[in-house]
């Protein structure tokens, strides 16, 4: 098996040998906090939720053998050992792996065919960032009922602030969340290991379930409840997605070594705990992760368990920014505010419009669906639509450029695909119970992702076609055009051509700047460009400069800083000296190809709401001139 140098494992963001601990530690405050959490409700949902099985050895081995087996199959074979070797040059997440093969593999109908997919796994994944929070908290706070059945009534308004405390915390930034989470994740992990341990040392009988063969039988005995029962069996593993969105965050190594040598050895022992307590008393099957306790430490649990629900969400959170900034960068969203919480770290940010939404719809999800059990209904099929697609998109570095040995690749993308589809068909079944609402919001992202898409890349189409070449231009109308001292800096997103906002400059003012820039900022389908692979320069003539500027799809922008570094196209650059000058464009809805004309008013609404060009590229405020034109798409 052979990697190429872009697949290679780098650690861009300064993870050292020295730092793996600590990172490892933070990586289980903001990455393993969804995965880590499902211990509270998985079991209960297998047994009392909404298609419950009985409580008998054959069914407590079966679920215990597939939960383990999916863990082994889904989380440490495909994510950890196999998709987290596909890091875009240390960056992870679907938009990611899409770029990554766009690169090596170059556009065709292929690689058209997995952005679509990428796309639809991101708009999934948006999905589940809503549910998970909800569902974590909730299941968490439930647990009060065990403590006394009257605290059932704090179960809701207490739910509710700690989601908005959450969401309130995030603009602190991933580091020091992650400083802050990581040591309280690893005392939760070590408490659900030593519950666990504590009652298998009552029942040792019940590390016979790690046996596949109970997993089989438990299947062939009624291959219908079993079907029903993955829905909720699939649950042990949400949160295995954040593991590769959140890559870019702590690096591939620390998040590796914290599964296979902590996280996940603490969460199959508290799994087994659970069932060990289910044999030898059937009806806690009622909440058996909170039963596993004795009486006198259920409030500390509940405490604990509340924590780390909390911080469950912050590895959906953390992920959603780091998608959404890739989405922005590789032209799916409009312009975002972007915070880099980090100076270190640039995988570090904190996108305001992206946290404030989530919040408001977790919000309301769990006004709407009140108790853990109903949005358990709503929970899984996100998760698993994702993780099924993940599946087909890394079947191609795996095929087409690791280069595989067929005899071993073949059958390793069949078992996972058998997997992904299996869990994902049985939670399709959920959707008239509330897993219509990932669905939905799945599919509002995904239309948002495509129109923003398709609308830039016909409003450029129409721009090109209406501009003029840049030679005429220089030849004709600016060599008789009166010109003034200073720099003028026209950005345009084409390469080639004349800049509309030049036109119409000329055209209203009548006059040109001594030395005129045409600046192109291009993102390529990297997350980092050197500093060396930066700037080109072009020299046009008549004091005419054509300046592309490469960052790759992770990199903050900042282009006053980028051309104080210009060089080859006359005197150093004053700010002083420079105007900026930026086209905006009014949409007009037409009848002619290209979208609908409904989606064709989205992308209007779209751009009007997108963060100003002169914020999101830094540009000083008092140096820039828009000029307006109209554009019919």
């Amino acid at each position: 098996m052979s990697n190429s140098n872009a697949f290679a494992s780098s650690q861009h963001d300064g993870h050292t040998k020295q730092a793996m601990l600590p990172l490892a530690v933070g990586a289980m405050g903001v990455v393993f906090g969804d995965i880590g959490t499902s211990p509270l409700y998985a079991m209960k949902e297998v047994f009392v939720g909404h298609h419950p099985l009985a409580v008998d050895p054959l069914r407590v081995f079966g679920v215990l053998s597939l939960v383990f087996w999916t863990m082994m199959i889904v989380v440490t074979l495909k994510y950890v050992s196999i998709v987290m070797r596909a890091d875009n040059r240390g960056e992870g997440g679907s938009m990611a792996l899409y770029a990554l093969i766009s690169r090596q593999l170059g556009q065709d109908n292929r690689t058209n065919y997995l952005a679509l997919l990428g796309v639809l796994a991101t708009a999934l994944f948006f999905g589940d960032c809503i549910i998970t929070p909800a569902i974590s908290v909730l299941s968490a706070v439930e647990g009060l009922t065990t403590v006394d059945a009257r605290l059932g009534q704090l179960v809701l308004p207490l739910a509710m602030v700690l989601i908005v405390g959450l969401f309130v915390l995030q603009s602190r930034g991933t580091a020091k969340v992650g400083a802050l989470f990581g040591p309280v994740m690893l005392f939760y992990f070590t408490t659900l290991a030593v519950l666990g341990v504590l009652k298998i040392v009552e029942n040792p009988a019940v590390l016979a379930a790690l046996n596949p063969v109970h997993g089989a039988r438990f299947i062939l005995d009624n291959p219908g409840l079993a079907f029903l029962a993955l829905g909720s069996i699939v649950l042990a593993v949400t949160g295995a997605e954040a593991l590769y969105a959140d890559m870019g965050h702590f690096g591939a190594k620390p998040i590796q070594r914290a599964w296979l040598f902590f996280v996940f050895p603490s969460l199959m022992l508290n799994y087994l705990g659970q069932g060990a307590l289910l044999l030898a008393d059937p009806a806690a099957a009622a909440n058996p992760f909170y039963l596993m306790a004795p009486e006198s430490l259920r409030l500390p649990l509940v405490i604990l368990a509340t924590f780390a629900t909390v911080i469950a969400s912050q590895s959906v959170i953390s992920g959603a920014f780091s998608v959404a900034q890739q989405a922005i960068q590789l032209g799916f969203l409009p312009r975002m505010k972007i915070v880099h919480t980090s100076a270190s770290a640039f995988g570090q940010i904190y996108i305001p419009a992206v946290n404030w939404t989530l919040l408001v719809l977790v919000v309301l999800l769990v006004l709407g669906f009140r108790t853990s059990t109903n949005l358990a209904a709503a929970y899984g099929i996100a998760v698993t639509g994702t993780m099924m697609i993940t599946t087909f998109m890394i079947a191609v570095p795996i095929l087409k450029i690791w280069k595989w040995n067929k005899w071993l690749a073949w059958p390793l993308i069949v078992l996972l695909a058998i997997v992904d589809i299996a869990y994902f068909a049985s939670n399709i079944i959920k959707i008239p119970d509330g897993g219509w609402f990932p669905l939905l919001i799945g599919l509002i992202t995904f239309t948002g992702l495509t129109t923003w898409a398709r609308g830039r890349a016909l409003m450029q189409e129409r721009l090109r076609d209406s501009s003029m070449p840049m030679d005429v231009f220089i030849k004709s109308a600016a060599a008789a055009a009166t010109r003034v001292p200073g720099t003028a800096v026209f950005m345009t997103t084409s390469p080639v051509g004349v800049p509309q906002a030049l036109l119409h400059n000329l055209k209203h003012n009548k006059i040109l700047h001594e030395r005129i820039m045409i600046l192109t900022v291009v993102i390529d389908e990297v997350p980092y460009v050197s500093d060396e692979d930066r700037i080109g320069v072009k020299d046009l003539g008549g004091g005419f400069y054509r300046i592309v500027v490469r960052y790759g799809f992770m990199q903050e922008i900042d282009i006053p800083a980028v051309l104080k570094k210009v060089e080859n196209c006359g005197p150093k650059l004053k700010m002083m000296e420079t105007s900026f000058f930026l086209s905006r464009q009014t949409l007009l809805a037409s009848d002619k190809p290209g979208m609908a004309i409904w989606r064709e008013h989205l992308f209007s609404w779209m751009m009007r709401n997108a963060e100003s060009a002169m914020d999101f590229f830094k540009l000083p405020t008092n140096r820039v001139v828009e000029l307006g034109s109209q554009v019919e798409i």
